[in-house]
């Protein structure tokens, strides 16, 4: 028995239909991966500001403190916030003038 046109035409319409729901999945893919991508570069980055910075260390220990999910919280149950010390005073920088400075250079 001879597909009809009918038959080849809802049979073209399925296959383009999976087609572009496959591309949306792909799509969706992508975007789930960038999103995490820049989730883990935000936190590295806050986990690295908080090794130099008390408020930033104080403001990440609030934020895992007020998690809503308890599995998320668990996750960071055993660590601990990075111990920020202050920074080491900087020793004076004091010029001295040198015997000639100010002068016309000889001639």
């Amino acid at each position: 028995m001879a597909e009809t046109e009918l038959e080849r035409a809802e049979k073209r319409y399925a296959q383009a239909k999976a087609r572009l729901q496959a591309l949306k999945n792909r799509e969706a893919t992508k975007q789930r991966k960038l999103d995490t991508r820049r989730k883990v570069i935000l936190g590295g980055a806050l986990l690295d500001l908080a090794e130099r910075d008390s408020g930033a260390a104080t403001m990440l220990d609030r934020l895992i403190r007020n998690l809503a999910r308890e599995q998320d919280r668990k996750a960071f149950a055993d660590w601990v916030a990075p111990l920020v010390l202050p920074p080491l005073p900087r020793p004076a920088l004091t010029r001295t003038r040198r015997p000639d400075a100010g002068r016309d250079p000889p001639l």
